[in-house]
């Protein structure tokens, strides 16, 4: 079981996989918060919480990419909650994140 490359990312697959499970109310109330504000109609909130729902998803995809392989902490709450913040400010992280250095010569 320690060989197989799946226990290895035990951890950010049960943080991206909880982080997403938490993301579906969240992605569900803002939907239809700001559905309600843009227009009103089940349309509007309907298609909003699709969109967020998609926004989540492919940031889930991005995150594991990116920061799977360096996850070994195990979970507790406040991992999950970094998980979720993360999932949801995705397109910052990656904005945010450190040049690569040049290597020296």
């Amino acid at each position: 079981m320690q060989n197989d490359p799946l226990w290895k990312l035990r951890y950010a697959l049960a943080g991206i996989g909880l982080a997403l499970l938490f993301s579906v109310p969240i992605a569900a109330g803002l939907g239809g918060l700001l559905g309600d504000w843009a227009g009103g109609s089940y349309e509007w909130r309907a298609g909003l919480y699709a969109v967020l729902l998609l926004y989540v998803v492919a940031g889930a995809v991005v995150l594991f990419a990116k920061v799977a392989r360096h996850e070994t902490r195990p979970l507790g709450a406040r991992r999950v909650g970094l998980w979720l913040a993360s999932l949801w400010l995705w397109p910052a992280l990656l904005l945010l994140r450190q040049p690569a250095k040049p290597p020296v010569p």
